[in-house]
């Protein structure tokens, strides 16, 4: 499957070759797929699911829009994991449990980043939900990378 999916993703690399090293279109290539994912699901939840109303859990009230943060997190956060250590970071040779553990802390501090960025967006700014998603992961993408790179897949 590693390989079929490797196949796919470099089989546009020879556009970017000039510009960007491999691992980079890779993380690239694989970073907006899971971003596709994420804010085709977050659309999905935010707009059928929860249906704009707000997610009581008895303990405490979700607004819609952090509702569908928090129900995407778990889905893109396995795919995304799943894609980086199996197709952008293959070379790293930590192991699967350390590269996890340190994915999952990179993860969640992108999700609390994510978190105050919409609370501000959405509930402070009064933009709407769905691009303010969008911009959130932005800002979480750089984030991401350089703390990918640097500390969950190092080599």
């Amino acid at each position: 499957m590693v390989h079929f999916l490797l196949k796919i993703i470099d089989s546009g690399y020879f556009l970017f070759k000039k510009f960007i090293p491999i691992k980079t279109y890779r993380y690239a290539v694989c970073g907006g797929s899971n971003l596709i994912l994420d804010i085709t699901l977050y659309f999905i939840c935010f707009q059928f699911i929860f249906d704009k109303q707000n997610l009581d859990l008895f303990f405490v009230v979700l607004s819609p829009h952090i509702a569908s943060l928090f129900f995407v997190f778990p889905i893109t956060f396995l795919t995304g994991f799943l894609l980086n250590r199996y197709i952008v970071f293959s070379e790293s040779k930590l192991r699967k449990k350390t590269q996890f553990f340190r994915y999952l802390t990179i993860a969640c501090t992108s999700l609390l980043i994510s978190y105050i960025s919409m609370k501000l967006l959405v509930d402070v700014f009064d933009f709407y939900p769905t691009p303010s998603r969008f911009l959130t992961i932005l800002i979480t993408i750089v984030f991401s990378y350089i703390m990918q790179n640097k500390f969950s897949f190092k080599v």
